[in-house]
């Protein structure tokens, strides 16, 4: 076995724990490579029989087209059931309030769609493609991560996991996020989808895009981006490395169109695949005191 299988077992073993520890498990799904490498490991690990669990994706309905092009496609393909929380009707409930401003977001909003989501639908577990290798707030995590009846992660509740020994006893209203391949890196996720000839959203490869510089990053020229005359939209080529809403997820310059390309390319660069997310960036701790709040 070379180190892929070893991971590609440990992932398995995992959601096959989730399987038969909670009664009520799902398995978040944004559309982004990690959460799709998961529905690959989530086939491997339960058919020919069906997922003992639904796909949940929160949708901020700023998402990327081809992310939900993609989604819709694959659900066909796979046949399992998708559920999918809106943050729009979050909004329209009067739950959470729209951000104004020229940086404003949706991505913060989706915290409350999907506690309101997990609690609608009794999930006792939701399974995530976060990694330790993200972001420093990300390594603090187990494997079983455990969520009060509030949906939010204190790290001093985390659990030991000595020889692979998960512990999934909760009490009633709490939940807990597992992370199949958070032992994983970046580059195990690429080298893992090239072997198993994954397919991915056609944003991950190098495309001609429209895109604005804004805080020194390549936006995306959305109709959700709050554009003055001080963003001149450029046409280039990108690609992105990361899924999540256009108005925080920035592309970077690529000319990569193989994978082989995207493999080199996460080699020689120097900056975290999440150095292209702005909502990290609001504060050294941004994603911290998102989790402490109940985000995925």
């Amino acid at each position: 076995m070379d180190y892929l299988d070893h991971l590609e077992a440990e992932a398995i073993y995992i959601l096959r724990e989730v399987a038969g520890q909670f009664e009520k498990p799902a398995l978040l799904f944004s559309g982004g490579k990690d959460s799709i490498t998961l529905v690959h490991l989530a086939k491997k690990a339960f058919r020919p029989g069906k997922f003992p669990f639904p796909l949940v994706h929160i949708d901020t309905g700023h998402n990327f087209p081809e992310t939900i092009a993609f989604r819709d496609a694959l659900i066909e393909e796979i046949g399992e059931k998708l559920i999918v929380g809106y943050v729009q009707d979050s909004i329209d409930q009067g739950k959470v309030v729209e951000q104004k401003g020229k940086n404003a977001s949706r991505n913060a909003l989706q915290t409350v769609t999907l506690l309101d989501t997990i609690s609608k639908n009794g999930f006792d577990a939701c399974i995530g493609g976060a990694r330790r290798d993200e972001e420093k707030a990300r390594a603090k995590e187990r494997i079983f991560s455990v969520r009060d009846e509030f949906g939010q992660w204190d790290p001093k509740r985390q659990r030991p996991e000595l020889w692979s020994i998960f512990n999934g006893k909760i009490n009633k209203g709490e939940n807990v996020r597992v992370f199949p391949i958070s032992n994983w890196t970046e580059l195990d996720v690429w080298n893992y989808i090239k072997r198993e000839q994954i397919a991915l959203p056609s944003i991950y490869f190098s495309h001609e895009r429209e895109v604005i510089t804004r805080n020194g990053q390549l936006m995306a020229a959305a109709p959700f981006l709050n554009m003055d005359d001080e963003d001149i939209i450029e046409r280039k080529s990108v690609r992105f490395r990361t899924v999540g809403d256009m108005t925080c997820t920035a592309a970077v310059d690529s000319t990569a169109t193989a994978l082989d390309d995207i493999i080199a390319e996460i080699k020689a660069s120097t900056v975290s695949e999440r150095g292209a997310r702005m909502d990290d960036k609001v504060s050294e701790a941004a994603m911290e005191e998102r989790k402490k709040q109940g985000y995925f």
